[in-house]
Protein backbone atom coordinates (compact mmCIF):
# COMPACT_ATOMS: atom_id res chain seq x y z
CA UNK A 1 0.00 0.00 0.00
CA UNK A 2 2.72 2.22 0.49
CA UNK A 3 4.64 2.34 -2.71
CA UNK A 4 0.82 3.35 -4.17
CA UNK A 5 0.75 6.20 -1.78
CA UNK A 6 4.03 7.26 -2.72
CA UNK A 7 3.31 7.33 -6.64
CA UNK A 8 -0.27 9.24 -5.85
CA UNK A 9 1.16 11.39 -3.01
CA UNK A 10 -1.36 10.74 -0.72
CA UNK A 11 0.25 10.45 3.13
CA UNK A 12 -0.79 8.17 6.29
CA UNK A 13 -1.53 7.67 9.77
CA UNK A 14 -0.30 4.14 10.37
CA UNK A 15 -2.53 1.91 12.56
CA UNK A 16 -1.16 -0.58 14.96
CA UNK A 17 2.57 0.19 13.63
CA UNK A 18 3.66 -2.54 16.39
CA UNK A 19 0.85 -5.28 15.34
CA UNK A 20 -0.41 -4.98 18.64
CA UNK A 21 2.99 -5.54 20.37
CA UNK A 22 4.12 -8.26 17.81
CA UNK A 23 7.37 -6.34 16.56
CA UNK A 24 7.80 -4.98 20.32
CA UNK A 25 9.11 -8.37 21.25
CA UNK A 26 10.93 -11.51 19.86
CA UNK A 27 8.33 -14.05 17.75
CA UNK A 28 8.20 -16.67 20.64
CA UNK A 29 7.49 -14.02 23.15
CA UNK A 30 4.12 -13.70 24.61
CA UNK A 31 1.88 -11.44 27.15
CA UNK A 32 -1.46 -12.10 28.65
CA UNK A 33 -2.75 -9.91 25.78
CA UNK A 34 -1.20 -11.97 23.32
CA UNK A 35 -2.79 -15.33 24.65
CA UNK A 36 -6.26 -13.16 24.91
CA UNK A 37 -6.81 -10.99 21.65
CA UNK A 38 -8.55 -13.11 18.93
CA UNK A 39 -8.85 -10.38 16.78
CA UNK A 40 -5.19 -10.03 16.37
CA UNK A 41 -5.25 -13.48 15.77
CA UNK A 42 -7.31 -12.37 12.71
CA UNK A 43 -5.59 -9.25 11.73
CA UNK A 44 -1.82 -11.03 12.50
CA UNK A 45 -1.59 -14.37 11.61
CA UNK A 46 1.81 -16.44 11.77
CA UNK A 47 2.87 -16.88 7.90
CA UNK A 48 6.50 -17.63 7.40
CA UNK A 49 7.15 -14.75 6.07
CA UNK A 50 5.79 -12.82 9.03
CA UNK A 51 8.40 -14.74 11.53
CA UNK A 52 11.43 -13.77 8.78
CA UNK A 53 10.23 -9.78 9.20
CA UNK A 54 10.50 -9.87 12.99
CA UNK A 55 13.62 -12.34 13.23
CA UNK A 56 15.09 -9.73 10.49
CA UNK A 57 14.05 -7.20 13.05
CA UNK A 58 15.60 -8.64 16.00
CA UNK A 59 18.57 -9.65 13.99
CA UNK A 60 19.01 -5.51 13.72
CA UNK A 61 17.65 -4.56 17.12
CA UNK A 62 20.16 -6.59 18.62
CA UNK A 63 23.41 -6.25 16.54
CA UNK A 64 21.96 -2.29 17.94
CA UNK A 65 21.48 -2.78 21.05
CA UNK A 66 17.95 -1.05 20.96
CA UNK A 67 14.79 -3.13 21.45
CA UNK A 68 12.31 -4.74 18.35
CA UNK A 69 9.71 -1.48 18.71
CA UNK A 70 11.84 1.02 17.76
CA UNK A 71 13.61 -0.60 14.51
CA UNK A 72 10.30 -1.19 13.42
CA UNK A 73 9.14 2.48 13.94
CA UNK A 74 12.11 3.94 12.31
CA UNK A 75 11.46 1.53 9.36
CA UNK A 76 7.91 3.41 8.93
CA UNK A 77 9.71 7.61 9.91
CA UNK A 78 12.10 6.46 6.88
CA UNK A 79 8.74 6.59 4.50
CA UNK A 80 7.98 9.92 2.90
CA UNK A 81 4.00 8.96 3.26
CA UNK A 82 3.71 7.99 6.86
CA UNK A 83 2.94 11.44 8.50
CA UNK A 84 2.19 9.59 12.05
CA UNK A 85 2.21 5.96 13.59
CA UNK A 86 -0.65 5.23 16.03
CA UNK A 87 1.17 3.64 18.94
CA UNK A 88 -1.14 2.27 21.86
CA UNK A 89 1.01 2.79 24.59
CA UNK A 90 0.07 1.62 27.60
CA UNK A 91 3.84 2.29 29.24
CA UNK A 92 6.44 4.69 29.75
CA UNK A 93 8.71 2.95 28.10
CA UNK A 94 6.82 2.52 25.36
CA UNK A 95 6.81 6.18 24.76
CA UNK A 96 10.28 6.13 25.24
CA UNK A 97 10.59 3.58 22.51
CA UNK A 98 9.02 5.74 20.23
CA UNK A 99 11.22 8.69 20.97
CA UNK A 100 14.62 7.12 20.60
CA UNK A 101 13.25 5.67 17.01
CA UNK A 102 13.37 8.84 15.62
CA UNK A 103 17.32 9.00 16.15
CA UNK A 104 17.38 6.02 14.18
CA UNK A 105 18.52 5.40 10.72
CA UNK A 106 18.14 2.21 8.64
CA UNK A 107 20.89 1.33 6.31
CA UNK A 108 19.98 0.46 3.07
CA UNK A 109 20.86 -3.67 3.72
CA UNK A 110 18.81 -3.17 6.98
CA UNK A 111 15.86 -2.23 4.74
CA UNK A 112 16.34 -4.61 2.45
CA UNK A 113 16.49 -7.47 5.46
CA UNK A 114 13.24 -6.07 7.10
CA UNK A 115 11.14 -5.67 3.55
CA UNK A 116 12.45 -8.97 1.38
CA UNK A 117 10.75 -11.50 2.80
CA UNK A 118 7.19 -9.59 2.99
CA UNK A 119 4.30 -11.49 0.70
CA UNK A 120 1.11 -9.80 -0.04
CA UNK A 121 -1.50 -11.62 2.13
CA UNK A 122 -5.56 -11.16 2.14
CA UNK A 123 -5.96 -7.96 4.44
CA UNK A 124 -9.53 -8.29 7.00
CA UNK A 125 -9.12 -4.03 7.49
CA UNK A 126 -12.03 -2.14 6.53
CA UNK A 127 -14.01 -5.48 5.51
CA UNK A 128 -17.56 -5.22 6.98
CA UNK A 129 -19.70 -7.58 5.08
CA UNK A 130 -19.95 -11.11 6.91
CA UNK A 131 -19.87 -12.94 3.85
CA UNK A 132 -16.31 -11.78 2.56
CA UNK A 133 -15.10 -11.96 6.46
CA UNK A 134 -16.11 -15.41 6.56
CA UNK A 135 -14.35 -16.23 3.45
CA UNK A 136 -11.08 -14.38 4.34
CA UNK A 137 -11.18 -15.98 7.49
CA UNK A 138 -11.36 -19.60 6.12
CA UNK A 139 -8.59 -18.67 3.17
CA UNK A 140 -6.56 -18.35 6.27
CA UNK A 141 -7.77 -21.14 8.45
CA UNK A 142 -9.22 -19.04 11.21
CA UNK A 143 -12.59 -18.42 13.13
CA UNK A 144 -13.92 -14.62 12.69
CA UNK A 145 -14.35 -12.51 15.53
CA UNK A 146 -17.92 -11.47 16.36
Amino acid sequence: MLPLCVDEGIGTVVWSPLARGRLARPVEASTPRSGSDPFADMLYTQQASDRSIIEALWRIADARGVGGAQIALAWLHRNPVVAAPLVGATKLSHIDDAIASLDIDLSADEVIALEAPYTPRSDFQGVSDDAVLARLSAQIGIKPVK
